[in-house]
């Protein structure tokens, strides 16, 4: 991978289904809208306002869980003019909790708009064979589910918890 010749940072990620049973843990969260300014089949380009800060990411191509990924801060105003020329319909809106279970910390995100009431739950991983204590409120591992991918979700006209 190119990470490996350029010394590029990776991430390495699990993602599953969570049932609303996680929501009794998720207290105090970050307000997501994220946009997508361009997508192929190796490469996404993503816009994200969270709370009062913005980034730019680009990330690469992905092989399980892991892929590249460099992302930057950039001047709140940019990061907003970038969401501007995105069509409200074609963001993401969600709000991301931080949940510890088994001494790992799990990113929740709680959809919403057309994506009410999906909830994914995130593990970043050292290294791709670590062990991960599951918690009770998993309910199915989507890692490699192209259509839980957020710049897919973006893309949909239905909300996909409700067509799979």
């Amino acid at each position: 991978m190119i990470h490996q010749l350029l010394d590029m940072p990776i991430e390495i990620e699990r993602k599953f289904l969570a049932s609303p049973a996680v929501l009794v843990h998720c207290q105090s969260g970050t307000v997501i809208v994220q946009g997508y300014l361009y997508t192929d089949a190796c490469n996404t380009i993503r816009v994200r306002r969270a709370d009062m800060r913005a980034f730019l990411t680009w990330k690469g191509p992905k092989c399980g869980p892991t892929r590249e990924e460099v992302e930057i801060e950039v001047l709140l105003a940019l990061g907003k003019a970038l969401l501007a020329i995105i069509p409200p319909t074609a963001r993401v809106r969600k709000t991301r909790y931080r949940v510890d279970h088994a001494g790992a910390s799990w990113d929740v995100d709680v959809f919403a708009g057309r994506h009410e009431g999906l909830i994914l739950a995130e593990i970043e991983m050292a290294h791709e064979d670590q062990a991960v204590t599951l918690p009770p409120w998993v309910e199915r591992e989507v890692t490699d589910d192209e259509r839980y991918r957020n710049s897919r979700l973006a893309a949909l006209d239905l909300s996909i918890h409700r067509t799979v």
